[in-house]
C-alpha cells in the first residue's frame, strides 16, 4: 500500500479534487491527510507553536508508520482560513515547503494551488 501526506485546509471543497490530483502525481493508493483552516499561512508564519507542532507531529506519524511517499502543502482559492490573495497565498505554501524541508530532507514535498474553479495546480518553487 503507498501513501503520500496533504497538509490541507479543512474547507471540503478542496478535499476531493487535492486527494485526486495525489493519488495520480505520487502514484499512491491512498492520501493521509492533515487539516487545520489556513494551513499554509499556520506553517509559514511559525507563530502558532501548538498548531505547528500538532502539524508536525500527524505529519511524522504518516511518514514514519505508512511510509508516505510525498507530501503536499495546499493553499487555495477563497480560504476563510487564509483570506491573502493568491500571490501571498503562493509565497506561504513556498515558505511553508521551506519549514517542511527543515523537518524531512530526504522526501518529495510540494505545493498545490486551487483555484476558483477548484483545479489544483503545482505551485512552481522560486
Amino acid at each position: 500500500m503507498l501513501f503520500c501526506t496533504v497538509i490541507n485546509c479543512i474547507d471540503g471543497r478542496v478535499q476531493l479534487p487535492v486527494i485526486s490530483y495525489l493519488q495520480k502525481r505520487f502514484n499512491v493508493k491512498y492520501v493521509d491527510s492533515i487539516t487545520e483552516a489556513g494551513s499554509n499561512l499556520i506553517l509559514s508564519e511559525r507563530k502558532n507553536t501548538v498548531s505547528i507542532q500538532s502539524i508536525l507531529e500527524r505529519l511524522r506519524i504518516s511518514i514514519e508508520n505508512h511510509n508516505s511517499v510525498g507530501v503536499a502543502i495546499v493553499g487555495h482559492h477563497d480560504c476563510a482560513g487564509n483570506p491573502a490573495p493568491q500571490d501571498d497565498q503562493i509565497m506561504h505554501i513556498q515558505k511553508a515547503i521551506q519549514l517542511l524541508r527543515q523537518q524531512y530532507k530526504s522526501i518529495e514535498i510540494i505545493g498545490l494551488w486551487v483555484d476558483n474553479n477548484w483545479k489544483v495546480h503545482e505551485v512552481i518553487e522560486n
